[in-house]
């Protein structure tokens, strides 16, 4: 049976891996949801070791993670690199 939290977390792209552009804004990184419809954007909290320099100046690879802070979904760093999953694209930075 699925339960409305499994269809938020599918619909938010909880666990999904993103290629994303980020940018520095009041001291955090931050990103555009990939997917238009989420209501929240994408705040990069976790990971930052794995960035060559801060903000990044290309797209990186960002896990979504199941927590919420100030209204965006957390994200992980994955790669400084994007490798661009196979079924998500590049997006524009927050």
């Amino acid at each position: 049976m699925t339960s409305i939290r499994d269809l938020a977390a599918e619909s938010l792209g909880v666990g999904e891996r993103f290629c994303l552009a980020v940018e520095e804004r009041d001291g955090r990184l931050l990103a555009d949801h990939p997917y238009d419809a989420s209501p929240l954007d994408v705040v990069v909290l976790e990971g930052l070791d794995r960035l060559d320099e801060s903000p990044p100046t290309g797209p990186v690879e960002v896990e979504v993670i199941a927590r919420v802070v100030d209204d965006r979904l957390v994200g992980r760093v994955v790669d400084a690199e994007c490798s661009e999953p196979a079924n998500r694209e590049p997006t524009a930075g927050a």
